[in-house]
């Protein structure tokens, strides 16, 4: 789910693809092992603990996508564009990837007949905040630039204090907007990019909207900016390091919030909406980045032909094929009625079928398909 053509405005880096790639392959057992559970399978503590597991793919998605932002917009000053070029650039970079969100949507509600209901079609779900979240992120950069982008290192620490303030308040307001704040005013399917309320007329947990989930987006921007750093480009291992230990910090820091007797909302939800479990999901992530770094730096993430490495090369790619053979019509295996065994060689099936269409994209780029490139040009326009 990075960025389209952010490969080419920076060299790839092995430890992000190696994360996406991860993040792509926890995503597989906990949409492989929720479609085809059945019976007392669906029952004990095997799915909670995949289903746990499957609360990490999409805030590392947002996560990476907002330091891949961060990533670009360096690349472009480097090579001059001005403040007002960057801003162009990288919101309609979000404008491509929320028309392919729709896209996808549309394709799920034609292969869903005659079942599907015509409200999925604007059903907001996680392509669509990543494109909502680069766009707006496009905004507050260019709003941080508005002072003027001579001076490079005060760009950049405004550009930091931007996405941390965006992050933050995204965080903060979210309880609010789910609750007291609901906009009821609003259309269901605009209140849904607010909140998730979808058509239940209540924020669903499932769904994917701007509060709490382009706060993830943000604090990534602001990772990415600072592994930009002079002093973080010539140590890296100590800057991912230091990543990892304020992970670390951000955890200890969110349960002790949680632990407090007194609450700022009067109705807390720590799981879904709290800034506190925010805290804590950005302290996980950044562990998860400084364990990726590691791996692909010390381990063995780099050595030899890397499975996680060419999906995350494609994740948007892999994201999309295989929710069709897990979920939908072509599912390859009957769904709510299989026991773990049975389910888990499904899984290794997705995975290795995932990989091998990856492989090839990857091999050989010009196959790209034509769709996107109309989509691109439509965007643009």
């Amino acid at each position: 789910m990075n960025p389209p053509a952010a490969d080419k405005l920076t060299k790839r880096i092995a430890y992000i693809d190696w994360l996406r790639g991860f993040a792509c392959l926890v995503m597989f057992q906990t949409h492989c092992y929720d479609s085809w559970l059945g019976g007392a399978a669906r029952e004990g503590g095997f799915i909670k603990l995949s289903q746990l597991g499957g609360t990490l793919p999409a805030p590392l998605f947002l996560f990476l996508s907002g330091v891949s932002f961060a990533l670009v917009t360096d690349k472009l000053r480097q090579k001059g564009a001005s403040a007002d070029e960057i801003a162009r650039t990288t919101i309609l970079r979000g404008g491509e990837i929320f028309l392919l969100g729709m896209l996808f949507r549309v394709q799920e509600f034609l292969l869903g007949q005659p079942s599907a209901p015509w409200t999925d079609l604007l059903r907001v779900d996680v392509l669509n905040v990543i494109g909502v979240s680069l766009m707006m992120m496009g905004v507050a950069c260019r709003i941080a630039a508005a002072t003027g982008d001579a001076d490079l290192q005060r760009l950049w620490r405004i550009t930091i204090v931007t996405a941390v303030v965006c992050a933050a308040a995204i965080a903060v307001l979210t309880p609010l907007l789910w609750t007291r704040w609901q906009p009821r005013v609003l259309p269901w399917f605009l209140e849904s990019y607010i909140n998730g309320v979808h058509t239940f007329g209540k924020p669903q947990p499932w769904l994917f909207p701007i509060f709490p989930w382009a706060a993830f987006a943000f604090a990534g921007l602001a990772a990415g900016l600072l592994l930009q750093s002079n002093w973080a480009r010539n140590n890296q291992g100590l800057s991912l390091a230091s990543a990892g230990l304020s992970g670390a910090v951000l955890i200890a820091v969110g349960f002790w919030l949680d632990a407090r007797p007194v609450q700022l909302y009067g109705s807390y939800d720590f799981w879904h909406t709290s800034p506190n479990f925010f805290l804590v999901r950005v302290g996980v992530v950044s562990i998860v980045l400084f364990l990726g770094y590691a791996w692909c730096r010390w381990g063995a993430g780099q050595r030899g032909f890397s499975p996680l490495i060419e999906m995350g090369k494609c994740s948007l790619l892999v994201y999309w094929v295989h929710i069709e053979f897990v979920y939908g019509r072509f599912s390859i295996l009957p769904k709510h009625g299989e026991g773990i065994g049975t389910a888990t060689l499904g899984l290794i099936t997705i995975f290795v079928a995932m990989t091998l269409l990856a492989t090839v994209r990857n091999r050989f780029p010009k196959w790209k398909p034509q769709m996107l490139a109309l989509l691109r040009g439509a965007a643009r326009t």
